[in-house]
């Protein structure tokens, strides 16, 4: 975009900001464009031009003709990549085969979830369920894997590629083989039906993992009626109510939400044996090992090391921090001090509050979402060279009216109008009826090289957030709790505009799972450091700048009980790591009890059964220690490269080369060796989310020699 075209740009769209009310300084037009409500004129002589821009899809009838058209060009494709040559042009057929499908699947797993049309979501739903049937067949399709294998199993092919296409075809080798395409008609026949009952069972868990459960009212202490959803004569748990201040009402909540339901108990138990069964047939000694295949921890001993360690170096600490929260306890309540699992979450805050006082309301009128955004663009220019741009949507192409589209930029492109060009995120970021609570990411596009054309495919996805609306009066005011969970989700967005894989099989974060967080993680780093947070966070009225000593208090309370945070997210994941192991000859209850004895320490209570709430078994099975390792990852990169000048843009370009620009299409270790410049150990990874509890560790560098 030349400078003519970027100030014709600021012209056109100056009604977004002129008229904001703000006393002191003037909204850039990206810090506008979040800061204002958006008031887009009705023209009936503009075109449907279709959801994301998809011409088919401006109805609900649209997801079929784009479904029967992605089904035409998969029929092409697979008899393309049965017939070609073993080559790079095998690779090249198989990855366009997945992007095709991935185009219409990935938009409408998006749609079925997010808009508000229900009938647009029953479309999209029947798509998913269509494409999904698909894929499953070809992943089962005999004459394709041969084609792969013709070309992996020969040295001389193989040496002459280039090493993404060598992954790339690796990558799609291993989604055959756990499919057990590589068995004969009687053992592959076995595991497709074991993968089809997965699908049941997954989803049968998913859906009882989050139901509510429920007691007669008379049951309950009638005082407390009203802290819970009433349904006739019963009173419905839907959750923990972890942060009420009653300990009875968290007691009550716990018990009722996480008392066994023998139906969703036995469906755990098949999902076990039927995940363990499946692994066993296609070659691995247990799910955690085929799970782990392909991630920075390679295998479930390495995981167990990392979660063992970790627990011991923590040991100490930990025993303080539930010292701290017995003390609390007896404090609040001096008849019933005893330290019990649904105080943990409470006592934490209070005593965070108590030390450091951390009143969201405090820091808000700095934090409005504008600003935040302004903040954004700033760091992504001064680390990248690249900017967002807001652009108004065309007819149809977004859901809500309050939709905002971003044009990611490189800074200086002056050649044409496109040159430059990253890709597009969609930011829904307010809340409305019956969407979805939840901070995620979800990619719609994914990047690749298009030979077939000549040009790059742009990545296109969604940040989702759930803040309130700006008002008459104020713009959209964030805690630093909702800002950080903003970084954190414009760091995956960020992965998937940067990663400019050839393949759209690797793009962005179609990545190993314990790297994929790692870009998501560092941003929070930045979130909370002064250096960055002085050059946006500003008062909304009187454009005051946010106190350095608001930031450091809220960096310190982070501290406060961050062992027992820590430990209790290990005891998850070592929870995970056992179910995903050799079949043990008793329920996942006791499993449970022995692992929050050993790895957590306060009691388990008889009549519950946390892990029917733990629903990231589904996605994340045998994968939920990736968070940790992210976490340590992240701390790593953030001390040896950022913390000395969180705006290198010598580092910020480095880890754009290093991390970003790969997507899957590298070793996650290799990426973060060039990173570092040095093979960390897993000795570094847990000394890295250890010495972040000490006090003042944004101060502490680590010396980039050592």
């Amino acid at each position: 975009m030349s400078s003519f075209k970027r100030l014709f740009y600021l012209v056109k769209h100056r009604h977004l900001w002129t008229h904001v009310r703000r006393s002191v300084t003037t909204w850039s037009p990206v810090g506008a464009a979040f800061n204002t409500k958006t008031h887009r004129r009705l023209n009936l002589l503009d075109k449907n031009g279709g959801l994301f821009g998809v011409p088919e899809l401006n109805s609900p009838a649209g997801f079929q003709v784009a479904t029967k058209a992605a089904l035409r060009n998969t029929e092409r494709l697979l008899e393309k990549a049965c017939s070609c040559p073993p080559g790079v042009e095998t690779v090249e057929s198989f990855d366009q085969l997945s992007d095709g499908l991935c185009k219409v699947a990935d938009l409408a797993d998006f749609v079925k979830v997010a808009h508000p049309d229900q009938e647009f979501r029953e479309a999209a739903e029947r798509t998913c369920i269509e494409i999904g049937t698909v894929v499953e067949k070809l992943n089962t399709n005999v004459e394709l894997c041969q084609s792969l294998k013709k070309l992996l199993d020969n040295p001389e092919i193989v040496a002459q590629l280039d090493p993404d296409t060598r992954r790339v075809a690796e990558l799609f080798l291993f989604d055959f083989e756990i499919s057990g395409i590589h068995l004969d008609d009687k053992l592959r026949k076995e595991a497709v039906a074991l993968h089809v009952k997965l699908l049941d069972l997954n989803n049968e868990f998913l859906a009882g993992s989050h139901m509510p459960n429920r007691i007669a009212r008379s049951v309950i202490p009638e005082h407390l009626h009203l802290q819970f959803a009433s349904e006739g004569s019963f009173i419905q748990v839907g959750g923990l109510h972890a942060d009420s201040p009653d300990d009875l009402v968290r007691e009550i909540a716990y018990r009722i939400y996480l008392y066994p339901n023998a139906d969703l108990m036995e469906c755990l138990e098949e999902l076990l044996k039927c995940r363990y069964k499946l692994a066993k047939l296609v070659g691995y000694e247990s799910y955690g090992h085929r799970a782990l295949k392909g991630t920075m921890a390679k295998t479930p001993e390495t995981v167990m090391s990392f979660l063992q360690l970790l627990t011991d170096k923590l040991a100490d600490r930990t025993d303080k921090d539930f010292k701290m929260m017995r003390n609390m306890k007896k404090k609040l309540n001096p008849r019933n001090s005893e330290l019990m699992p649904w105080d943990h979450p409470f006592l934490s805050g209070v005593l965070r509050a108590e030390r450091y006082n951390i009143e969201p309301s405090l820091y808000s009128p700095y934090l409005s979402l504008g600003a935040c955004m302004e903040g954004l663009n700033n760091l992504f220019s001064e680390l990248y060279g690249v900017s967002l741009m807001s652009e108004p949507p065309s007819a149809g192409e977004v859901w809500s009216e309050d939709v905002r589209k971003l044009v990611i930029l490189c800074n200086g492109a002056v050649v044409h109008e496109t040159e430059g060009l990253l890709g597009y995120i969609y930011c829904d970021f307010f809340v409305r009826p019956d969407k979805p609570h939840q901070d995620c990411h979800f990619t719609i596009r994914g990047g690749r090289w298009c030979q077939e054309t000549g040009q790059y495919q742009l990545p296109v996805v969604v940040l989702m957030l759930s803040l309130p609306h700006p008002t008459k009066s104020a713009p959209t005011l964030l805690t630093p709790g909702m800002m950080e969970n903003l970084f954190h989700e414009m760091g995956h967005a960020m992965h998937s505009m940067l990663g400019r894989t050839r393949y759209q099989h690797v793009t962005g974060t179609r990545c190993a799972t314990d790297f994929a967080e790692v870009p998501s993680i560092l941003m929070e780093y930045f979130a909370t450091d002064y250096r960055v947070i002085s050059q946006f966070a500003r008062h909304y009225e009187t454009g005051q700048p946010l106190p350095e000593s608001m930031v450091a208090r809220l960096c310190e309370s982070k501290k406060v009980c961050g062992a027992a945070d820590t430990q209790l997210q290990i005891f998850y994941a070592v929870l995970d790591q056992i179910y995903h192991s050799q079949p043990q000859d008793r329920s996942t209850t006791d499993i449970l009890k022995e692992m929050q004895q050993k790895f957590y320490g306060l009691p388990y209570t008889t009549n519950t059964a946390w892990q029917l709430r733990f629903s990231h078994l589904i996605g994340y099975g045998a994968k939920y220690y990736s968070y940790l390792m992210s976490r340590a990852v992240a701390s790593m990169v953030w001390r040896q490269c950022f913390a000395q000048d969180p705006l290198n843009r010598d580092m910020g370009e480095r880890y754009r080369r290093e991390m970003l620009a790969h997507g899957g299409a590298k070793e996650p270790m290799l990426m973060v060796e060039g990173m570092l410049q040095r093979q960390p150990t897993i000795e570094e990874f847990v000394d890295a989310l250890v010495s972040e509890l000490n006090p003042n560790f944004e101060t502490f560098i680590m010396d980039s020699e050592s």
